[in-house]
């Protein structure tokens, strides 16, 4: 029988773009976490914390889509300047960029075996390239408006893709042709992507709607009208069980398929969520989206006027999923239910389980926006979590069979409890002396605190740095203007 889940717990948060997050990724190994922005910036985030960030540049304009290779070697990203650039993600940013489309590229996504790249373009195509030097191979020409998103299937057979034409179609990739289309009908998908089994694929609709299809019936398996605001993005837990949503609505909602319900709302961005990915093992998930914090700084200029720089700060924020694999995503299938026709949204006793993560502003003073060090935040010391017993929803079916549901008893839901501080510890039935908890809870205070103080301290030599190349490149301009006279 499968153990009961933990509620998710906010882990760490990055500030560092300058604008809205648009799109997350973790590599293979989850060390390093690869974010695009509106900033027209990539960065990629490292999940130790002495380790420093490293901001890439080099597009000209807003990146809408990063994904790392399926090696961790390369990270790919994707830009309204038309191009897709394959990275190195080393502090040495080495990268390689080529012309993909006649638009805006707004999506990329490796094949699994790593060798192909797909992309997504208002021009109305999708594309297909060679990691290699980055060699056209096919293009599928068939949407008739803009294309948001493209995805390879897991073996790499099938390609899915969602345009503002209202339809989600999917591809031969071998024949290069579209074998079947879904239409929607109160507005478009923002993102779609395929079940780790390859079954049937997901979609997130600007009509707040996540919705999941069998490509083999063709039919709509489920759908949840769960959020307030258009769903921008989605990711499913490698174990298939579980699905996470963000939405325009400044939540993230995690689906439970096999049973057809939600289970979590998460709140935490102070904006809409643009982008969510669980990572390889589904240990964690990040998210990023449009909550910008503006942060001023006091800095000195040569006749001694102190003016306020303005910094907005966008926030990436890891979350550990707490949730339990044990269904593999072999053992697991979509089943078909009588109801679907129900579109209603999923009714509950009351409200299902929401986390709530106010993450704890970083010191203002000296913030560098370049090569921002990830701040440590405290699991939970702001986090209120509410439980109540969830009823079965209305939903178009469920994932797995009837036995594994079965696994899932109602007594993972339990009745109203306080909020509790992720910092203490929850001793039960006399478990941990209330003088040694006091103790750890005051060191971990402490390790805070100092983690804190040496971001602070990086900030300001990044800072320093920054000012010593403002000086030398205003001394060589200086030696210049003086060379000229005297060459006249």
């Amino acid at each position: 029988m499968s153990s009961s889940p933990s509620d998710p717990t906010l882990e760490r948060h990055f500030k560092g773009h300058r604008d809205n997050v648009t799109s997350v990724d973790f590599s293979c190994n989850m060390k390093q976490i690869a974010t695009g922005s509106m900033d027209s910036c990539v960065m990629i985030w490292n999940m130790k914390t002495q380790m420093r960030a490293y901001r890439f540049e080099g597009h000209k304009d807003a990146v809408l889509s990063v994904q790392f290779s399926p090696s961790g070697h390369l990270v790919a990203s994707a830009s309204r300047d038309k191009t897709v650039r394959l990275w190195v993600p080393s502090m040495k940013a080495e990268s390689t960029a080529f012309r993909a489309h006649t638009a805006t590229v707004r999506s990329v996504n490796f094949s699994g075996d790593g060798q192909n790249l797909v992309t997504a373009s208002d021009d109305k195509t999708i594309k297909v390239w060679t990691v290699h030097r980055q060699k056209f191979l096919l293009s599928l020409n068939q949407h008739i408006n803009w294309v948001r998103s493209a995805k390879f299937s897991p073996d790499d057979r099938l390609i899915v893709s969602c345009s503002d034409d209202k339809t989600i179609k999917l591809w031969d990739k071998n024949s290069r042709e579209c074998i079947h289309s879904f239409y929607e009908h109160s507005g478009y998908a923002n993102y779609v992507d395929f079940h780790p089994s390859g079954t049937c694929i997901a979609a997130a609709c600007t009509d707040n709607s996540v919705k999941v299809w069998d490509i083999r019936s063709h039919k709509m398996l489920q759908h949840y009208q769960v959020h307030n605001g258009a769903v921008n993005s989605l990711s499913f837990h490698p174990a298939g069980n579980f699905l996470i949503t963000a939405s325009s609505d400044f939540t993230m909602k995690i689906l439970d398929l096999l049973e057809g319900k939600l289970m979590y709302t998460l709140h935490g961005h102070q904006g809409g969520v643009s982008g969510v990915a669980f990572s390889s093992t589904g240990e964690y998930f990040a998210s990023g989206g449009s909550d910008e914090q503006v942060i001023t700084t006091s800095t000195k200029t040569l006749n001694g006027c102190s003016p306020l720089m303005v910094i907005l700060c966008a926030q990436v924020m890891v979350w550990r999923s707490n949730l339990d694999s044990a269904e593999d995503s072999d053992g697991v299938r979509l089943q078909h239910q009588t109801t679907v026709g129900c579109k209603a949204q999923p009714s509950f006793s009351s409200h299902p389980r929401e986390l709530r993560s106010e993450a704890l502003c970083e010191p203002s003073e000296h913030f560098n926006g370049r090569d921002s060090h990830a701040a440590a935040h405290t699991r939970g010391a702001s986090r209120s979590v509410s439980h109540s017993t969830a009823a079965t929803p209305h939903t178009h079916g469920h994932l797995g069979s009837s036995s594994s549901s079965a696994q899932r008893p109602q007594s993972r839901a339990s009745t109203q409890r306080p909020p509790r501080v992720a910092a203490q510890s929850p001793a039960s039935g006399g478990g941990v002396p209330p003088g040694l908890a006091s103790t750890l809870e005051h060191i971990v205070g402490q390790l805070d605190i100092l983690t804190q103080t040496v971001s602070i301290l990086e900030q300001r030599l990044t800072l320093t740095e920054d000012k010593l190349k403002e000086c030398l490149e205003n001394q060589m301009e200086i030696g210049l203007h003086l060379q000229r006279p005297e060459e006249a």
